[in-house]
Order: C-alpha cells, then sequence, then structure tokens
C-alpha cells in the first residue's frame, strides 16, 4: 500500500518540499505525460509516499494498492461494492463511501523506512492514512476495507468513532476509518504521523517547516500543510505504530 498526497498546481511545489522535510525524504524525478508524479524516497527502506500534481479541484489523499493480480483484486473490490472511475492504463476505483483509491501492479518493495528525526531530534513516521467517513456510509465502509484487503477490523475502546485495521508485519501504511459526526458526502482520508511522547517537539519541527497548528488534543495535534490540507501528529509510537499511553483523565 502507497500513500499519494494530491495537490493543486499553484501549491503543489509548496506541499512537495515541506513533506520532503519533514519526512527525512528526497524526492524521485518527475514522471508521468505530464511530470505530475514524484516519489518521496527515504533513507532507509522503499517509498510508500508519492506526491501528484492535480489541475483541477483541491486535491486530497487517495491509496494505491499494490498486487501481482490487478484483475482478480479489481473484481475483488466491485464485487464488495466499489465502483469503477477508470481503466487502463491505471485502474481507479471508489470504496462504498466514496473514497479515490488505485489498483496497481507490485515492483519489489518490501522493507519499511525507518522513523527519521527532525531538527528537534524526535522522531516521527508517516504511517497511517485516516478516512473521514460520514455516519450513514461507516459501517460499510469498514466492513468492506476489512475485506478487501484482508485485514481485521478492531473498535478503539478508548474512542468509539474509531476503528483501525491490523496491518500484516511489514506494512508502511496503517488504515484508520473514524465515524463523523454528521453529513453525508464522500469518505476523505488525511495522514497521520505517529510521535511518541515527542508530539511537541514533532509539531515544532513542522510549524518551523512551514505547517499551521488547527487544533491541539491530548492524542493528538491537527495541522495544515502549506496548501492547506489537514493532517494529524499523534503520540502513537513511531516504531510500534501504536498509543502505548492511556490519555490523562479529564
Amino acid at each position: 500500500m502507497t500513500l499519494f498526497l494530491d495537490r493543486p498546481a499553484d501549491s503543489v511545489e509548496a506541499a512537495t518540499a515541506f513533506w520532503e522535510r519533514v519526512t527525512g525524504t528526497t524526492r524521485s524525478v518527475y514522471r508521468g505525460d505530464r511530470d505530475q508524479f514524484t516519489t518521496l524516497l527515504p533513507a532507509v527502506g522503499d517509498a510508500h509516499v508519492r506526491v501528484q500534481r492535480v489541475d483541477a479541484g483541491p486535491g486530497g489523499t487517495h491509496l494505491d494498492l499494490h498486487t501481482d493480480d490487478i484483475a482478480s483484486l479489481v473484481n475483488r473490490a466491485v464485487d464488495l461494492g466499489a465502483a469503477r472511475v477508470g481503466t487502463e492504463p491505471v485502474h481507479s476505483l471508489r470504496s462504498p463511501g466514496g473514497f479515490l483509491f488505485c489498483i496497481v501492479g507490485c515492483h519489489g518493495e518490501a522493507t519499511p523506512s525507518t522513523p527519521t528525526a527532525g531538527p528537534s531530534g524526535a522522531p516521527s513516521r508517516l504511517d497511517q492514512v485516516c478516512l473521514d467517513i460520514a455516519p450513514d456510509h461507516y459501517d460499510h465502509e469498514v466492513a468492506f476495507w476489512s475485506a478487501l484487503l484482508g485485514w481485521p477490523a478492531v473498535a478503539s475502546t478508548i474512542l468509539p468513532e474509531f476503528t483501525s485495521l491490523t496491518r500484516p508485519d511489514g506494512m508502511p501504511m496503517r488504515l484508520l476509518l473514524q465515524r463523523l459526526d454528521e453529513g453525508d458526502g464522500p469518505a476523505t482520508g488525511h495522514v497521520d504521523l505517529a510521535a511518541g511522547e515527542r508530539v511537541d517537539d514533532v509539531v515544532a519541527d513542522h510549524v518551523a517547516a512551514g505547517a499551521e497548528v488547527e487544533q491541539r488534543e491530548w492524542i493528538w495535534t491537527v495541522l495544515r500543510d502549506p496548501s492547506g490540507h489537514r493532517y494529524c501528529v499523534t503520540r502513537r509510537d513511531p516504531v510500534r505504530g501504536i498509543v502505548t499511553h492511556v490519555p490523562p483523565p479529564r
């Protein structure tokens, strides 16, 4: 599974430079028929984050699912309720709740990248996509992604509006599903970084790189990148990917 940060043309350069800096990566050469794609290459391990310039709309986030049997996975997704958006050369689909994803081939990636330390010395890792889902679509969306990926769904015992999918060992990205309080629009996604107990230091590194803080909670801090897209820095451990301490009592 790889993550695409889809950013509008007028802010894609600033966004790419920001994510390159805070993830400790180096952008690849541009590719695509309009030079619209670049990969953020980690110093250790295989890449799992890419940036795409979009020429219309606000952009957002989408996922690529990699497989050695594209036709089989596409058919499986459709059988589970996905809708086809495009076929060759890219098989694009929308989940039952409307989240965009693509099914593509494998290229031998097998080694996740390691956490990266910013100027403060605090390590973090961009390792999770959170799907933000309208209430009426939530249960179907959880069932769809769990069945499609074969990852067990585990409802949070701390925050009941969240369900996580248990990823296999060696998978670089986690998938978290959040039930919104209201609305009926298509599911969207935002990215989360794991920073452990040094959330404040990592947030300070991000602000120095050009992000803006929008809201602070105990488990996560919501920020906006230079293109205006929300993302979160969380207290999940950057190696294990889970919260190792429960929040203090209110």
